[in-house]
């Protein structure tokens, strides 16, 4: 059971004691000021009321305190009304701490409480003078009010945190299923990229197996068949991406040490590409600087295949001061894959990402006819 239902539980039970207390104190007419300061403001002068006055004046009071919380002004206005009349300082304290409670605004309470010194200060300033109707008064008034004041403050400051508490909780899910949403269509356009490169790959098996007039059938068969089946994995991992499962696979996603194994997979193809690459210096750079560097590379490898078959291409990998640079660069091609599927948005991506991490791309044709694509991004786990 939490605070906020104790609290509900426990109301009806204040309540009622309140409203027993006030009905018997009036009743009786104890804790009033005609125990010891004479008449009430009506001239009636007696220590116990009159049944007459006691009895009504005790019941309506017992069933405005029972009823306190929904029209706290208007117990205010009965027991200063009933206190006019027989004695019901019990009744003014718990209405005057009542409404400072529900209202907890000064302006709004100070009229209220001037009006109940009035009823209660001046029927002892009669007997007593000022040096009894001041303290009593204050007590009987003012500090109820107080009191109420500061309570119903505190409520309403613990009500506020409590609201902001949850927005902020709200907040904090909505950007947890906005982070979500973002990282599958991540996972998504990366594996569009990937599936993108089996795709060409199995194009360029097939176009070799042509080539090849019956030679070799079997082995470049079996790597086609190889390559479907990943591609149709990854292909599968995508749909449960793009469905929001929260069940989808997470795989670790390649960085700089899975750039050889693209350059031996362009090697089982024909072409001839060499790879030079510098041992990473500590402190490694974050995942999705090394991310963003393989994609780069499967990209420029995936458009030699398509554009510039059989060229010969050296992959770089080089580390100088807190930044790695990558470069792609082939030669002219001299027979051109054909049938392969052209995007158009290949180059934009990786551009997109190298931007992210920092960096800058840069890709043109060299001098000789072939072409060169050059990523510098910077390094190191301070970024």
């Amino acid at each position: 059971m939490t605070v906020r239902r104790r609290l509900r539980f426990g109301r009806p039970v204040i309540d009622a004691a309140a409203a027993l207390l006030v009905a018997v104190f009036t009743a009786t007419g104890s804790f009033g000021s005609s125990d010891f300061f004479g008449p009430s403001l009506a001239g009636l002068d007696a220590d116990v009321p009159p049944p007459a006055f006691g009895l009504p004046a005790a019941a309506l009071l017992a069933v405005l305190a029972w009823r306190r919380r929904a029209r706290p002004a208007v117990f205010v206005a009965g027991a200063l009304a009933v206190n006019a009349v027989v004695s019901a300082h019990l009744a003014i304290m718990v209405a005057l701490y009542t409404y400072a409670v529900r209202h907890s605004a000064w302006p709004r309470v100070v009229p209220v409480v001037v009006a109940a010194l009035v009823v209660v200060g001046i029927p002892i300033w009669r007997f007593a003078g000022a040096d009894g109707a001041l303290p009593v008064s204050v007590a009987f008034c003012v500090a109820p009010a107080l009191f109420g004041l500061y309570v119903g403050t505190r409520r309403e400051l613990v009500e506020r945190i409590r609201e902001r508490a949850e927005r902020v909780e709200r907040e904090q899910e909505q950007r947890i299923a906005r982070a979500r949403g973002e990282e599958r269509a991540q996972i998504a356009r990366d594996m569009h990229d990937v599936i993108t490169h089996r795709v060409a790959v199995i194009v360029l098996h097939a176009t070799a197996l042509e080539a090849t007039r019956g030679e070799d059938a079997a082995r470049i068969a079996e790597r086609i068949g190889a390559t479907g089946r990943e591609a149709l994995a990854e292909l599968r991992s995508l749909v449960a991406v793009l469905r929001g499962g929260d069940d989808a696979p997470l795989v670790p996603q390649p960085g700089l040490a899975d750039i050889g194994a693209l350059v031996e997979e362009s090697r089982r193809l024909g072409a001839e590409v060499t790879l030079a690459m510098d041992d990473p210096p500590e402190p490694r750079a974050p995942m999705l600087v090394e991310h963003a560097l393989y994609r780069v590379a499967q990209e420029a490898l995936t458009n030699v295949h398509k554009h510039a078959d059989a060229a010969a291409t050296a992959v770089e990998v080089r580390f100088r001061s807190g930044a790695v640079r990558l470069s792609v660069v082939n030669g002219p091609g001299r027979h051109p894959a054909r049938g392969l599927p052209e995007g158009g948005h290949g180059m934009l991506g990786i551009a997109e990402r190298v931007r992210l991490v920092g960096g800058c791309l840069t890709a043109g044709p060299t001098a000789d006819g072939g072409f060169a694509l050059v990523a510098e991004v910077p390094w190191g786990a301070g970024r």
